[in-house]
This record gives C-alpha cells, sequence and structure tokens, in this order.
C-alpha cells in the first residue's frame, strides 16, 4: 500500500510538467491549434498508466 502513496503527487506533478512544456513548445512554435499543450499531458497519463499496469502485475515479494 505504501507503494502507491505518492502516486497523486506523481500525476499532478507530472501532468503539471507536461501542461508546462506543452504550453512552452507551442508558444514557441506558434500554431493556431496548441497541439503540444494537449498531447504531452495525454502521452504522460498514457505512459504513467502503463508502468501502473505492469507495477501491478509484478508478483509480490514477501
Amino acid at each position: 500500500m505504501m507503494r502507491y502513496a505518492g502516486l497523486a503527487t506523481q500525476w499532478l506533478v507530472m501532468l503539471l510538467a507536461a501542461v508546462g512544456i506543452g504550453w512552452k513548445l507551442d508558444k514557441w512554435i506558434g500554431p493556431n491549434f496548441h497541439v503540444f499543450i494537449i498531447a504531452l499531458p495525454l502521452i504522460a497519463l498514457c505512459v504513467s498508466l502503463w508502468q501502473i499496469i505492469n507495477e501491478f502485475n509484478k508478483p509480490r515479494s514477501k
């Protein structure tokens, strides 16, 4: 249970970083449609969910 105690904080920091990087990239490239500010958080969420699923599927060590 303690393995997942900081999961909410980890997701918050990861999403804020992805949105911040996406915002900077969109500002630097300058498209009318904000591609990076949408795509980077979605990619980050997919990667984190993949890691959590893999973590749940690992056998527990006692």
